[in-house]
């Protein structure tokens, strides 16, 4: 065995650490329902699995399913790659198919040919000297959610995710390292990928291509660790993805270090029925387009862009925005919903009452009428009502005759939730070197204008014309902007989105309409089993998990409260009783 470094063993000491387990014992479960959201079991697989060009962690596709588990044992340990390892981190799995040749979770895609961004050449078979492919998340990752209810896994298209991205981004550090430092794990890798036919030269080679992954790794793990201390842990169903974006566009894949920002303000995966039809999305209301949002999203989980080599094509990238558009449109549907009074693509959840236990209709009634005193005025009346669809909720038609949901922006004073996630992106300031001549050093637009400038180049090298250009935008402009406010979105399928506010800081729906007193101050977030009667996960009495402190900033608990006196600073309307709030939380179920 090669002497290890330094560096090696406490890697290998992590690794030993790693082994135990991130998320609770998941329940048995003796059935699996995938609720009707008007989407066919083929547009559903595809939508799992289609490629939007990212090449999120790091490595090829051919090394991905290669990779052993991170173990210190000279014994084989299982592939990385099985959905019952990955599932430990949230992973929904996905049966095999057509989209999904090798069984990978919900949310993980094969892509084309792995690209040296820095070089513009494909990475190769040293054996065989084939190309390369990418593989890497899409928006089914972290848009997917799954409660589990008495042996049954419901599963829930556009929901909210409960991955923890960033245990298995260490996990996955650590494989890549003990297979880099470990002869014997080495040795079945290289016959993995390169077959065992391969001579010593095509595994040197190999071995060469690990150890430059493994430094590219370590300069990464140090950027983390100089913002650590101003970052709070993202945990379970949470990132800070404005934060991550901008650090993937202009800190990696631009090369300037200095760009690097804290992850200062995690979010909870949003719910992404009814957003093709907002006027703006994002949770502070920051984007407009659907196409910059969505390339934005990819370049965030790493589709490669040319951002910092004049000598090639700038802004030439693996973004594949014919599937972002294709996955746009089946999010959106084939009709803009106020012409048919209803959505008509991907739609929310209903409660099934044949699973979970029956809606009492009665107290809905009652619930009812609070939600029309106390709610619709910043949530909208309900989504199946006639009110929801008057002309003063929409937008005026545009030229294509396409009518959008006003989203109301509630301001931070007003409705007192952690402020991080909105103020933070105001603040935000990026360097970019002249090349590029952005005009502005504000990350909101800068990232706007690099994020158009990657899909036109797409559009020009491809001589589309405006009016295709038009309509793959989604008829809408490219407009950024940083309010210091957050979007109050219509309620539709709200029960199956736990857990609550931005930054998931409160575990159940009950626990919402009590008093920041009575919320939980730390609970703990991984466990997949539902909670039917305060509508949430179950967080308590959780031997393992992410516990999340609401005292740390980006994870305040605070705001958007029901508590008598007067209003304003987070208090936004009167106090509710236990049985009021009963009542309202059980007509949110029938939403």
């Amino acid at each position: 065995m090669r002497t290890m470094t330094l560096t090696t063993r406490v890697l290998l000491i992590a690794a030993i650490v790693s082994c135990t387990a991130v998320e609770p014992e998941p329940p048995a479960v003796s059935r699996t329902l995938w609720l009707d959201q008007n989407w066919s079991a083929e547009q559903r697989q595809w939508y799992h699995h289609a490629s939007q060009g990212t090449a999120t962690f790091g490595i090829p596709y051919e090394w991905f399913v290669a990779l052993e588990r991170p173990s210190l044992s000279p014994l084989p340990a299982g592939l990385l790659a099985d959905p019952d390892y990955l599932s430990q981190f949230g992973f929904i799995a996905s049966p095999r198919g057509p989209y999904n040749p090798s069984g990978l979770p919900v949310g993980f895609a094969r892509g084309g040919e792995k690209i040296d961004p820095a070089s513009g050449e494909a990475w190769l078979n040293p054996a065989t000297g084939a190309a390369l492919t990418d593989v890497g998340l899409t928006c089914a990752g972290c848009h997917t959610g799954r409660i589990d209810y008495e042996g049954t896994a419901i599963l829930i298209d556009g929901g909210a995710a409960m991955t923890d991205l960033g245990a298995f981004r260490d996990r996955l550090g650590y494989a890549i390292g003990l297979t880099e430092a470990l002869p014997l794990r080495f040795s079945r890798f290289a016959t993995r990928v390169l077959g065992a036919d391969a001579d010593a030269d095509a595994r040197a080679a190999l071995r060469r291509q690990l150890a430059a992954v493994v430094e590219k790794g370590k300069a990464s793990r140090a950027l983390e660790d100089q913002v650590a201390a101003q970052s709070p842990a993202e945990g379970v169903g949470r990132l800070d993805a404005l934060n991550r974006i901008g650090n993937e566009v202009f800190s990696a894949q631009l090369g300037e270090a200095a760009n690097f920002a804290p992850k200062s303000a995690p979010v909870a995966y949003p719910h992404i029925w009814d957003v093709s039809w907002f006027d703006w999305v994002q949770y502070n209301g920051s984007i407009e387009q659907p196409m910059v949002r969505n390339a934005g999203e990819a370049l965030g989980v790493r589709a490669l862009a040319n951002l910092r080599n004049p000598q090639r094509p700038l802004y030439q990238s693996t973004v594949d925005v014919e599937n972002l558009h294709a996955m746009e449109t089946l999010l959106a549907g084939d009709a803009p919903p106020r012409a048919t009074g209803a959505f008509r693509g991907l739609t929310a959840p209903k409660w099934p009452e044949d699973v979970l236990p029956p809606i009492d209709r009665e107290r809905a009634a009652r619930g009812a009428v609070l939600y029309a005193e106390l709610c619709q005025g910043c949530h909208r009346p309900p989504v199946g009502s006639e009110a929801f669809w008057d002309a003063r909720h929409w937008t005026r038609p545009n030229a294509a005759g396409q009518e959008y949901l006003k989203m109301p922006m509630i301001a931070l004073s007003e409705i007192g939730t952690d402020p991080a996630a909105a103020a933070d992106m105001m603040a935000r300031k990026v360097a970019t070197p002249a090349h590029l001549a952005l005009g502005t050093d504000a990350y909101g637009p800068a990232l706007g204008i690099v994020v158009e400038r990657v899909v036109s180049y797409w559009y020009d090298t491809r001589q589309l014309p405006a009016v295709e250009r038009e309509r793959m935008n989604g008829f809408r402009a490219n407009g950024i902007r940083a309010l210091p406010a957050y979007k109050a979105r219509p309620l539709d399928g709200i029960w199956a989105t736990p857990p609550y506010l931005h930054n998931g800081s409160v575990p159940t729906l009950y626990a919402l309409l009590s008093p920041v007193a009575e919320r939980p101050a730390r609970f703990s977030l991984g466990s997949r089993r539902f909670d039917a009667e305060d509508v949430g996960y179950h967080w308590r009495d959780l031997e393992v998990g992410f516990v999340l402190d609401t005292s740390i900033r980006g994870n305040r608990n605070t705001g958007h409260e029901f508590r008598d006196g007067p209003t304003g600073g987070g208090v936004i309307g009167r106090g509710l009783s236990v049985d009021e709030r009963r009542a309202l939380v059980e007509y949110l179920k029938t939403l």
